[in-house]
């Protein structure tokens, strides 16, 4: 094998050969005492273990943020000046140069350094296995930890809830009051927000009531008679991210999401015609009983809301 000829700032013009790893004068550390900066470095870590583990703990039993927060910069903190003090003062202090000709290297020579650059790295590590250990252990507890919160923060599993609402076949039409709602009580051009009858308030029941006209009113073929007497009702849920759909402008038969300005075509089945929204909003059924009230020929025949089922 051939000669290697490296240069460095503290070692010029060595065979890299003759020169063992192990006391290689790169390798030099800035501790002067490395044994007492380990057991520190070690100390940064445990304190950082201690304050995961706590931080658990107090999540666990509900307790304030504050206490976990304060405890997550302490570990944290262990952990930063750890890693910082180890790399400082307990690995090689290079810098490592070597000198190169303007043709590439051969394989034999590049086997060489190899041979050497492993050693000097393995001398460095293995002294240290138990510093590994213990920031490996620290890292762990944390990652352990943050599966906690992430599964919370999904909420619990809604199951087949999100498929269906509370509107259903003869469900009557009332108001934020609880007021059924009659054929004559909105003018043409007018709106209110309604409910099913015994569900006043809920996220998925809330929907729009709209007088577009005084005569049936047919958005898309199939649905001759879901607008008797110009009165049309859509879900009030945004098909974009979900929020209540409040602003009805007369004059262009539109409805306006106030969160993205997402605008809805009332007269051709509330398909979006400006914004974000990806798809129409749902088109409630309705029909007259025999006593004048506005009732539902049946529920939402898809999901309300934003296009779940689609990620």
């Amino acid at each position: 094998m051939s000669e290697q000829e490296v240069t460095s700032t503290d070692n010029v013009g060595k065979n890299e050969d003759e020169i063992d790893p192990a006391q290689d004068p790169r390798l030099e550390l800035l501790a002067k005492k490395p044994d007492q900066m380990e057991k520190l470095i070690a100390l940064c870590f445990v304190v950082a273990i201690v304050c995961f583990v706590a931080m658990m703990v107090f999540y666990v039993k509900g307790s304030s943020t504050q206490v976990e927060g304060a405890l997550m910069a302490v570990g944290f903190g262990g952990l930063g000046v750890g890693m910082v003090a180890w790399g400082k003062y307990l690995m090689p202090k290079g810098p490592f140069e070597e000198e190169r000709h303007l043709i590439g290297s051969t394989e034999e020579d590049q086997k060489a350094f190899a041979d050497v650059f492993i050693g000097r790295g393995t001398v460095a590590v293995k002294r240290r296995s138990f510093l590994g250990k213990l920031l490996g252990l620290a890292t762990a507890v944390f990652g352990i930890f943050a599966l906690g919160p992430i599964m919370d923060s999904l909420g619990p599993n809604p199951g087949k809830a999100l498929d269906s609402t509370a509107w259903k076949k003869g469900s009557k039409v009332v108001s934020e009051h609880g007021r059924a709602i009659k054929v004559d009580d909105l003018e043409v051009g007018g709106f209110m927000t309604v409910f099913p009858e015994g569900n006043v308030g809920s996220y998925d029941g809330q929907t729009l009531l709209i007088r577009a006209g005084s005569s049936d009113i047919v958005t898309m073929a199939g649905r001759e008679t879901w607008g008797p007497k110009g009165y049309l009702a859509y879900s009030k849920v945004c098909t974009h991210a979900g929020c209540p759909i409040s602003l009805y402008q007369q004059e262009t038969e539109q409805l306006l999401c106030p969160c993205h300005q997402s605008l809805f075509n009332v007269l051709q089945a509330a398909e979006p015609v400006f914004g974000p929204a990806p798809r129409p909003l749902p088109q409630l059924p309705l029909a007259i009983d025999k006593n004048g009230y506005i009732v539902a020929q049946a529920g939402y025949n898809e999901p309300i809301g934003p296009g779940y089922w689609n990620f």
